[in-house]
């Protein structure tokens, strides 16, 4: 086993890469869809993703942006994180949120934030109990579409 390696997707085809993975976490999206979404986001919403490879194949992805916002004010909002459901306790989400943590302070955020589904209770233990999150709002959706 090698050390795992934690690496920005840029290209269409690294992006790509990402997606099986990422689609364990975003169900609902076929890879075009994904394709199109994370291309859009990147050039207008500053959207970041990243993957961590163990023996050069992706474990794990995180997606997030850099925001600016009264409530929170300069922060990271994490968008996306999935571990690939083969590869989970092993620590690989630990390492990818860890390393979100440090790309906002090393850009001169103050903090992290995201959200999780009400009904992923293995993710919320995580956040709170492993990572040190507090609960601090609900996040409330009405579709318009």
């Amino acid at each position: 086993m090698s050390t795992p390696i934690i690496k920005e997707l840029h290209t269409a085809e690294e992006i790509q890469q990402g997606y099986p993975v990422m689609r364990q976490l975003r169900t609902h999206l076929d890879e075009e869809a994904y394709m199109d979404l994370v291309l859009e986001a990147q050039v207008k919403d500053r959207y970041k993703i990243f993957a961590l490879f163990e023996d050069e194949k992706i474990v794990a992805v995180t997606g997030f942006k850099p925001m600016i916002t009264l409530y929170y004010g300069r922060f990271v909002w994490v968008c996306d994180l999935v571990t690939d459901s083969d590869n989970r306790s092993k620590g690989y989400g630990e390492t990818l949120l860890k390393f979100v943590h440090e790309w906002t302070e090393e850009n001169g955020y103050d903090s992290v934030a995201l959200s999780s589904g009400l009904e992923k209770t293995d993710a919320h233990r995580f956040y709170e109990d492993k990572m040190a999150y507090d609960k601090v709002s609900y996040v409330f959706k009405n579709s318009l579409k």
